[in-house]
Order: C-alpha cells, then structure tokens, then sequence
C-alpha cells in the first residue's frame, strides 16, 4: 500500500502534536519522533506491524493481529503506522531504557505506577504512554461489536443507569479534555465503574489522580490519534471510536479487576 505525498505532509505537520520527552538540560517537553517529507515523485509505503519491534528492555509492544488498514474508515492506515511503529514504540524504547539497571526494572507495570514520583517527568511520561497505548491498541479491533455483554453490561447498566448514559459521559470527557490526553472507564477500589480525563500521558494508575482505578477502556484524544483523517473535528473521531471497540477484551479487564 501507497500514500500519496499530499498525505505524507499532513503526517509531518501533525506530528508536532505528538510524542513528547523530556530533555537533559531544561526538562522541557520536545519532539522525538520525525518523519521525512517524500520527494514530489516519491511515495510513502506502508509496513506491517508484525516488523515492529522494541529494544530489548523490560516491556514489549502489544501485537495488534491485523494491518494498519484495518480500522479505516474509522482510522486511517498512515495514521495507525505512525501511531503504532513511532509514537508507541518511541515511548515503549524510551521506558525500557530509563529503567534499565535500576531496582524498577523487575517491577510490575501497575507496581510502577504506584511507586511513580510524579516529579520526575521523563519516568512519567514514558511510563504514561508505554501503558495507555499499550491499553488503547489492545482494546480496539476491526470487528467491534457494539456493545459490552453480561458482567460487563449490567455494570455499567448499574453505575450508569445505561449503556447510553455511558457513552455520553465518555464522550464527554474525551471531548472536554483540553490539549492532549486521554479519556477512561475506570473500576475504582470499591468495584464501581467510573470516568474519567488526565492530561498528557497521565492515567488513573498514577498518585494524586482526581479519579483512580484500573483502566479498561481508553481513548487517546493526543492529536496523532486522528488529525489526518479528522483533523481539528475531534467529535467526529470520538463518535467513530465506539464501532472498533473490542468489548470481549474490556470485559475480561473489567473481570480482572474486580477480582482484585
């Protein structure tokens, strides 16, 4: 598969949207990730997610079983390659190197979260975004299936008063977070489902939330998540989301967290 070089040029603009780390010298958040802006004859081919792979650390990517093109039209293909093989790989190579002969490197990854001092920003936010996307490329599939089910169904049915009512509060806190970040349907310590936004790479894991609880479902609302297809209609790329859902995998999240 092709992209045109109209296309290309809309992934070099929006990246500047995109992944961020910290640097040495200011601790200010800056650009990582850059791709190069093919020639007027040249165009941008596509890969496969199979050939992405993180160096050797801690933590792994999720393998998504199927092609970049998959989601469309909901999610376009250049979208989900520079989203998966740039943005979630960078993160994922990041984390695994600043743990990388420490005491943390043996730990969990929520056992991470909750050892997290906040104040370090480059461990936050490589910790941040290795999880949410991990979460966020696990919980979304070419055959979403509409709704939840069973165990799943009737907690929300509980927490919500329906399905309906939930998917209005979702959108509305994906849709109200200003800037970059992340919308969630969290299960809180007392089993009861709740949801929430944090900023950047945040996640209810983390100390000092306004909301904590195991995440099982996520949307990233980051701009690299949908500008070229929907540029600034970030409504529209909420909407679509609820078609690639894959409810089956939320709900044995949801089964293990309450088992907890």
């Amino acid at each position: 598969m092709t992209i045109s070089v109209k296309k290309a040029f809309l992934v070099l603009l929006s990246i500047s949207f995109a992944i961020t780390t910290t640097s040495c010298k200011k601790k200010k958040l800056t650009e990582v990730v850059e791709v190069p802006l093919p020639t007027k004859e040249e165009k941008m081919t596509l890969g496969s997610p199979e050939d992405v792979i993180a160096n050797e650390g801690a933590f792994s990517l999720v393998k998504i079983p199927y092609k970049y093109d998959a989601l469309s039209p909901n999610i376009d293909a250049m979208t989900m390659q520079v989203h998966y093989s740039r943005h979630y790989l960078t993160y994922t190579n990041n984390l695994n190197k600043a743990l990388a002969g420490t005491d943390l490197e043996s730990l969990p990854i929520e056992e991470l979260h909750k050892k997290l001092d906040m104040s370090n920003a480059d461990l936050r936010n490589n910790l941040g975004g290795y999880y949410n996307h991990s979460l966020y490329f696990e919980i979304i599939t070419p055959k979403g299936q509409g709704k939840p089910k069973d165990s799943l169904a009737s907690a929300i049915d509980r927490d919500f008063g329906s399905f309906e009512n939930f998917k209005t509060q979702f959108s509305d806190a994906a849709n109200k977070q200003f800037g970059s970040g992340w919308a969630w349907l969290v299960v809180d310590k007392t089993g009861k489902l709740q949801v929430t936004s944090t900023p950047n790479q945040d996640n209810p894991l983390m100390p000092k939330q306004v909301i904590s609880g195991t995440p099982i479902l996520a949307i990233d609302v980051w701009e690299h998540a949908y500008y070229l297809s929907y540029q600034n209609k970030r409504k529209n790329y909420i909407d679509n989301f609820y078609k690639i859902i894959d409810w089956k995998k939320v709900s044995e999240k949801f089964d293990a967290a309450i088992k907890k």
